[in-house]
């Protein structure tokens, strides 16, 4: 199938805009191929020290070519998505010592969990925590004793912040190896009835915590489609994961399989074999829009517009949020994954998954299909899933239909022709919402805004009863440089209950809601945000606001508030606590939403 044209002129765009900052880029990893593998140029003492807790790998590592392959890891044991990793290291050295490789355990990054800190202080150090996990990486890896990586990660900001430091380090090829999702508990739209009880009154914290408890319940990511999986589905996208690897359940034979292999693959595409196949060349400006598509006829996490956007320019590629509104444009709708639909993520893969999504979007000429990959050239591969068949790791064809097709369909026959996340722009500022879970009817809401400087208060007005008519909800001071930029899932109840009382509501914020935003629209990521002087610091309660994701407008209606001298916001209190203070510099430095909301200048 011919690739769509909006789709070639989008790349093309892309190409073109990027061209100076990658071709340095691009540079940069050349020179550091052509030194060759890294461990030849260290000194005896400096192998020395580096070989000495090798234990059985000490003589292999001194003395023979074979490869090395450094381990950068996510574990800890306090995130069910991350649980897994613990046995992941032996796994993998015994993996790469059977084709006479090594492994070391480069080093470990930060992984924080914002269904942990949602609603709490340490939230908002979560999407800063991305580019701590990038330079923590980057420490791991510049001993320079590795032929390739793999890279053990899940969940929100743990696989963008792993891929900026991939690409740091783009002259090594690198596998990313998931853990997979939790086996499947009380269904999602179940335990978010339960929520919205309690956000009433109608049921106590008790049946809250056995609702919560049965839905998140073993090792594993969250079965929604929130950003975890949505990062899972990128990967496979992007050609970072083996084909059909990203939504394997733990602790099953051919989640260790796939991982060993992965392990394995990394060895073999090292400039020491005939395969070299470096990050730089896997993630060029077709793999970032094959991944765009992704997101878009998935449904995913309205983070990615964020994460994307810093993690391709770690690699020389400017994105801004026009390119993912025009491809949003031409990609189907083709999963109903929860909180899109009623189905979780192993309804997903058990229905066709990813290869199937993978296979009709091709078949449509939506993505590229000469992409290099992990699993070798071309997204061909994608097509086909994992099986052990004799102990043995083999991969077949994917369905060929979906198999429920309430869950998944052809990219021919969608659920809706567009993509599920749609662009705002008007003299309100510039903002995303995703629209795949909001209905039609209430994808344009024109009403008076009751602002607010704190999710606290919301829910405070809510429980006071004063949402009587049709609301505008504004929070702001909630973006990267006023407290960098916390998630705001916690305000999904409430508004939800609003809504279901026929009243038409909405929610703009400088703040983020992440992939488990529903139902309700919220256009968020405004920039410019409110610290910055945005008009979203001009408004005041009873000004009245247009939110409209159908034509993509996000506008204040009231005459005269772009006039306003901007609202001012005392935030000391989010200066300190819970290790607030630590992150001074990072408010100070952080780039807007649109820009990646990064430290770091790409």
């Amino acid at each position: 199938m011919t690739l769509r044209p909006t789709i070639r002129a989008v790349t093309d765009r892309i190409i073109a805009r990027s061209a100076p900052t990658r071709r340095a880029y691009l540079e940069r990893m050349e020179r550091a191929r052509m030194k060759g593998p890294a461990r030849a140029h260290l000194s005896c003492s400096n192998q020395a020290h580096a070989y000495a807790g090798a234990g059985p790998d000490q003589r292999a590592l001194a003395e023979s070519g074979a490869g090395n392959l450094g381990i950068v890891t996510a574990y800890n044991d306090m995130l069910s998505a991350h649980r897994p990793f613990e046995a992941y290291p032996a796994l993998i050295r015994d993996a790469v010592r059977g084709i006479g490789g090594t492994a070391q355990v480069a080093g470990g990054v930060p992984a924080m969990c914002d269904g942990v800190t949602q609603g709490e202080a340490g939230m908002e150090l979560s999407l800063f925590s991305r580019d701590v996990i990038a330079m923590a990486a980057a420490v791991a890896l510049c001993h320079n004793t590795f032929d390739a990586a793999v890279f053990l990660g899940v969940c929100d900001k743990i696989v963008p912040g792993l891929v900026i430091a991939a690409q740091s380090f783009g002259h090594l090829p690198a596998v990313f190896l998931p853990a997979g999702p939790m086996t499947s508990g009380l269904p999602n739209d179940e335990k978010a009835q339960v929520r919205q009880q309690f956000a009433r009154g109608e049921v106590g914290r008790e049946a809250l915590m056995a609702a919560e408890m049965a839905a998140y319940h073993g090792p594993g990511t969250c079965t929604f489609y929130g950003t975890a999986n949505s990062n899972q589905m990128l990967m496979e996208f992007m050609g970072l994961h083996l084909p059909g690897a990203s939504f394997v359940n733990p602790g099953t034979d051919l989640r260790a399989a796939l991982t060993a292999e992965g392990a394995r693959r990394a060895l073999r595409l090292s400039a020491l074999g005939n395969d070299y196949t470096p990050v730089c060349d896997i993630l060029d400006e077709r793999a970032f829009v094959n991944g765009i598509v992704g997101l878009n006829a998935t449904g995913g996490s309205t983070n990615l517009l964020i994460h994307l956007v810093a993690m391709a320019r770690a690699g020389g590629i400017v994105l801004d949020w026009q390119d993912f509104s025009e491809i949003s444009e031409v990609t189907p709708l083709i999963a109903r994954i929860y909180p899109n639909g009623l189905a979780d993520v192993n309804q997903f893969h058990a229905a066709g998954g990813l290869a199937y999504a993978i296979g009709t979007l091709l078949d449509g000429g939506l993505l590229h299909p000469d992409t290099a990959t992990v699993a070798g050239p071309g997204l061909e591969h994608y097509r086909r899933e994992p099986r052990l068949e004799g102990g043995d790791l083999v991969w077949r064809d994917g369905a060929k239909r979906p198999l429920e097709r309430s869950i998944l369909r052809p990219a021919d026959d969608p659920f809706l022709p567009t993509g599920g996340l749609k662009r705002l722009a008007g003299n309100l500022g510039t903002a995303v919402m995703k629209v795949s879970a909001v209905a039609r009817e209430h994808q344009v809401v024109e009403a008076p805004a009751r602002v607010f400087h704190d999710p606290d208060a919301v829910k405070t007005a809510f429980k006071a009863g004063e949402f009587a008519a049709d609301t505008v909800v504004v929070l702001r001071f909630q973006g990267p440089k006023a407290t960098g930029m916390p998630e705001l899932h916690s305000l999904t109840p409430v508004l939800s209950i609003l809504q279901g009382r026929g009243l038409n509501v909405a929610l703009v914020t400088d703040g983020r809601m992440s992939g488990a935003s529903g139902k309700v629209p919220a256009a968020i990521h405004v920039s410019p945000e409110a610290l910055d002087g945005g008009a979203i610091a001009r408004l005041r309660d009873g000004d009245l606001v247009r939110v409209d994701a159908v034509a993509g407008t996000l506008d204040i209606l009231s005459e005269g508030v772009l006039d306003r001298a901007p609202a001012t916001a005392d935030l000391s209190g989010h200066a300190s606590g819970a290790g607030r203070d630590l992150f001074d510099l990072f408010r100070r430095s952080v780039s807007t939403a649109d820009a990646g909301a990064s430290v770091f200048r790409g």
